[in-house]
């Protein structure tokens, strides 16, 4: 029997099939103040979810200090073991320094270095999760097998949301990979 999740994988793969990303030299790294939770593939939409609600929650009674502007905000995947299928998850707002952490967050930077590009371009702004999972299936299981890059072994990737996101309409987000050239 074949699941809808398969069915809809298969089809969203699709439609990403060909793209081919930017490659990117990022010089600095960019700090993030946010949250982080361990989780799996089976568990990473609720995880997730409920992620950015505590954030979101912390941020309406907290100010966040030193906010980039102008804004933007990253989710931050790393640790990925391919044996349990688990990795740290961070979401955070972009900051110019992280000399500030506030009580009950976590500061973190994302390492400078090269990244594949990629852009997430989903439907609506209902369709994030599906269009983010279609993406990185596409740049780890197709792209990036058959490039001259193999990850980096420093983070996994990252999600960059800055205004484009919010768009009602065509909204788009950019997912960095962090690669390195094959050995």
């Amino acid at each position: 029997m074949v699941s809808v999740r398969s069915v809809l994988t298969s089809f969203f793969a699709h439609k990403v099939e060909g793209m081919e990303p930017r490659i990117v030299e990022l010089e600095q790294p960019i700090k993030i103040i946010g949250m982080a939770v361990e989780t799996d593939t089976k568990r990473v939409y609720r995880d997730v979810s409920r992620l950015g609600k505590r954030f979101e929650k912390h941020k309406r009674g907290n100010e966040i200090p030193n906010k980039k502007q102008p804004w933007g905000f990253a989710a931050v995947s790393r640790d990925f073991d391919e044996k349990t299928r688990t990795f740290s998850y961070m979401m955070g707002d972009v900051v110019v320094n992280l000399e500030k952490v506030p009580a009950g967050l976590t500061g973190f930077e994302i390492p400078a270095g090269k990244y594949a590009v990629f852009p997430v371009r989903p439907k609506n702004r209902l369709g994030w999760g599906m269009a983010i999972v279609n993406v990185k299936e596409y740049a780890y299981t197709v792209w990036l097998p058959s490039s001259e890059y193999e990850p980096a072994g420093t983070i996994d990737d990252f999600e960059y949301h800055d205004e484009r996101s919010t768009r009602k309409r065509n909204p788009e987000i950019d997912l960095y990979v962090a690669i390195r050239h094959k050995c």
